[in-house]
């Protein structure tokens, strides 16, 4: 593409370090996308990979260690992991667990994405109800949903959420997203969320926050293992936003620390989002997904970014703001 190579470190956490994988079932292919993502967007960002295990204690230490880094100091975390809330290892012991590191992030101005699930509103769970994402749905994170777009040039022509059917399918996917069964609606979402479409019609944390395109068939380019394809995923969205938020801090010259807040109150309803209002996730057809529809919705949230009006809306375009010259990771 052009760009620097961008400046890369490793972090072993618990015992496991970076030890590529070329088997194909290895999680080398998701560790690149981010990178890859990240990387091309921010090259000038220093970027640190933590390495832990999948477990209860894994996710615990992987996050406090990366927030807690005061060698590295990262101002965001992007993360492309997650389960379906109750299922695997996500109990709530784990759960609240988990939900205290994001909460120190968010305390210590770091900005935490994370990927909203690629498998619609059931997110792989087969018992007939609709699930979300953790911890995509931590009220702390901010959650990324994904998009179906087509461009002529430089110009988007279009944009819908993306459902491709189950993953079963060929190129099949579709965007998480839903109300969360372990997690009250927040403050800042009081009003705009909607029941959820399982029996009892709870209302609870919606998620995603924001969307970005992670359809496979309009995707990224990654290379792994000297191999180059193309994939997608809202696991490509997470460290797209990741990318966005590094450059917006580095023009701030400050972090913007625990989006959400300020995400609800005035920047979704502005000019530096655009509005997904079409499709739903439900790939299924028959376990009951949420539709796109105008303002924030539980499939694309406020929908996907223009970087540009979201600095100039963060102040990064008034030449009366103070802006540092400050690095920031």
């Amino acid at each position: 593409m052009g760009v620097p190579m961008p400046q890369i470190s490793a972090v072993s956490v618990d015992g496991v370090g970076n030890k590529p994988d070329p088997s194909p079932d290895s999680p080398d292919g998701e560790v690149m996308l981010d990178l890859e993502v990240v990387g091309a967007i921010a090259p000038g960002a220093k970027i640190v990979v933590y390495f832990a295990p999948f477990t209860e204690q894994g996710w615990v230490d992987g996050l406090t260690t990366a927030v807690h880094d005061k060698q590295n100091k990262p101002s965001i975390i992007s993360i492309s992991w997650g389960f379906a809330e109750g299922q695997l290892i996500w109990t709530q012991q784990a759960v609240d667990a988990v939900n205290q590191a994001l909460q120190a992030a968010a305390l210590l101005g770091v900005t935490v994405c994370a990927a909203a699930g690629d498998d619609g509103s059931n997110d792989q769970v087969d018992d007939g109800d609709a699930h979300v994402d953790f911890p995509a749905s931590s009220p702390y994170m901010l959650g990324c949903g994904g998009t179906s777009l087509k461009g002529d040039g430089s110009s988007i022509t279009s944009e819908v959420v993306w459902n491709n059917g189950p993953r079963t399918q060929p190129d099949g996917g579709a965007t998480g997203g839903g109300i969360s069964d372990f997690f009250d609606v927040p403050a800042w979402q009081k009003g705009i969320v909607p029941p959820s479409v399982n029996s009892g019609h709870r209302k609870g944390r919606g998620v995603p926050d924001v969307a970005g395109d992670a359809d496979e068939n309009t995707g990224y380019y990654v290379r792994v293992h000297g191999q180059i394809g193309v994939t997608g995923g809202t696991s490509a969205v997470a460290p797209l936003w990741a990318g966005l938020l590094a450059r917006i801090n580095q023009s701030l010259g400050a972090a913007v620390g625990y989006f959400n807040p300020l995400l609800y109150k005035s920047l979704g309803k502005s000019s530096a989002f655009r509005d997904i209002t079409s499709g739903d996730n439900d790939p299924t057809g028959h376990i009951g997904g949420y539709p796109a529809g105008a303002g924030w919705d539980a499939c694309t949230g406020w929908g996907s970014p223009d970087g540009v009006a979201l600095l100039r809306a963060l102040g990064g375009g008034h030449s009366s703001r103070k802006r540092g010259k400050k690095r920031i990771p």
